[in-house]
């Protein structure tokens, strides 16, 4: 059948059999791919950001920033109105009038609010945080604890926000290291009624416990035990 061409030509292109047939394996391969991701079953629930959140507010001020930084931490309700009711984070924010650190603050808070969506444990990201530190060194914030890094200090924010919605359960000691621990420091306060003590209440020649990261470290009977969560390295 002849067909009557009506328009100037402009070019022209010769479709040869090897050109086909990579032409029927593209297809081949997209419509794959596409029943492989008509296949995938969603385990989790899809999570959109609702008109309204809840959360909560932190202000951090440490001795490496000049002003405090306000870290606020909005959670969605799951399942709510069930027997699974229960909050999770969905996003974190951090405002300071400090812009030394505006341009990471700002990438690790959406790194960190792109996990929270994607839903799963996120509890993972305290011990990242907690781990991360400074190369010029770090501080102690009142009570006595060492802090390695304002990172570091932002992942305390995030624990103790898992800790209040039930994410995370607060490490305690139990009613034995409870009772151990008050007379330890009795015994020590007595003995040293007379010195000195921190604004925390502990000695200040205390060393550093390696478990709770407090100055509340001395030595008593020989050995080196700590006065905030009676680690002795005695047993």
């Amino acid at each position: 059948m002849a067909i009557k061409i009506e328009k100037k030509i402009t070019g022209y292109n010769v479709i040869t059999e090897e050109d086909k047939a990579k032409a029927e394996e593209v297809a081949a391969e997209k419509k794959a791919t596409e029943q492989k991701l008509a296949d995938i079953i969603q385990l989790g629930e899809a999570l959109s950001r609702p008109e309204k959140l809840m959360g909560n507010t932190y202000k951090v001020k440490t001795p490496v920033t000049e002003h405090a930084l306000y870290i606020t931490i909005n959670d969605v309700i799951m399942n709510e109105g069930t027997p699974q009711e229960h909050r999770r984070p969905f996003e974190i924010f951090i405002n300071s009038k400090n812009m030394d650190h505006f341009q990471w603050i700002v990438a690790l808070t959406r790194v960190m609010s792109a996990v929270f969506r994607k839903g799963g444990d996120v509890t993972f990201l305290v011990e990242e945080l907690h781990s991360v530190f400074d190369p010029s060194g770090g501080y102690f914030k009142k009570g006595g604890k060492y802090i390695p890094s304002l990172v570091a200090e932002i992942g305390e924010v995030v624990e103790q926000h898992l800790q209040e919605i039930g994410m995370l359960k607060k490490p305690e000691p139990d009613q034995h290291q409870k009772k151990l621990i008050a007379e330890k420091r009795a015994e020590y306060m007595e003995k040293h009624a007379g010195d000195t003590k921190n604004a925390e209440g502990f000695p200040p020649g205390a060393q550093l416990c390696n478990k709770c990261s407090t100055k509340a470290a001395i030595i008593m009977d020989g050995c080196l035990t700590c006065l905030n969560c009676g680690e002795s390295k005695c047993g």
